[in-house]
């Protein structure tokens, strides 16, 4: 049984403190220790404490500082104990669509737990065209299970890991906010500088190439590509 348990972050004022998110039933703060037990006799085994009505932050920030924060601790996440960088915000407003594109990018290639956390029973169409991308979703849970890292910095970013078959997963993530051409070099993610693949784009379906060495592409800003290269 899984269970999700909300808190309130810090306010202004205690009452907003002890509510959950939707800010309708009293929530955890200060009784943590009580709840927690109270959910393992219901026979709950999967506990998603959540921190909600923190002001001063937003949720595209939030959502980036919480992929570099998680980015440091990539060398300890294997299978039967992956780094949780928290529920994904898709669908709960304040992004852009591209933005939650690159967020469920970056969410999938790092292996975290996909947890849903908007409402599904609003789900828009978007969001959920999003959360059930299928290509994306198999990086996510590919059986060689290492979570991927950022290779390249800056605002136009590279991020990837190495999945089975001797294939490899690439994000490229510009965090600026104009357009950008952005490049991967096969060195950067693994591959031998002379080798033939192919990119496959998992948003839009495609398969492009082959490339030799590098491959470039255009993003929005705020947005993502997301590749899966096969050599050949």
């Amino acid at each position: 049984m899984i269970c999700k348990q909300m808190i309130a972050g810090e306010s202004q004022t205690e009452t907003i403190r002890a509510q959950t998110c939707s800010r309708t039933m009293p929530g955890s703060l200060g009784y943590e220790d009580h709840d927690a037990k109270t959910f393992a006799n219901w026979g709950v085994d999967y506990l998603k404490y959540d921190n909600c009505n923190s002001p001063g932050t937003s949720p595209r920030g939030s959502m980036s500082s919480r992929a570099d924060e998680n980015d440091r601790w990539a060398s300890y996440s294997r299978p039967g104990g992956w780094n949780d960088p928290d529920m994904l915000e898709v669908g709960n407003g304040g992004m852009t669509t591209e933005e939650y594109r690159s967020h469920f990018s970056i969410w999938a290639l790092v292996k975290a737990p996909l947890l849903i956390g908007c409402d599904v029973r609003y789900i828009s169409s978007a969001a959920l065209e999003i959360l059930s991308n299928e290509e994306v979703i198999a990086v996510n849970q590919d059986s060689q299970g290492v979570q991927g890292k950022k290779v390249v910095g800056g605002s136009s970013q590279v991020w990837a890991g190495p999945l089975s078959g001797g294939r490899v997963a690439v994000v490229l993530w510009n965090r600026g906010d104009s357009p950008a051409t952005i490049t991967v070099s096969w060195s950067d993610v693994g591959l031998m500088p002379f080798t033939v693949a192919t990119a496959r784009d998992l948003w839009a379906h495609s398969t492009f190439g082959p490339f030799r060495g590098q491959m470039s592409s255009d993003v929005a800003g705020h947005a993502c590509k997301m590749y899966v290269l096969t050599p050949q």
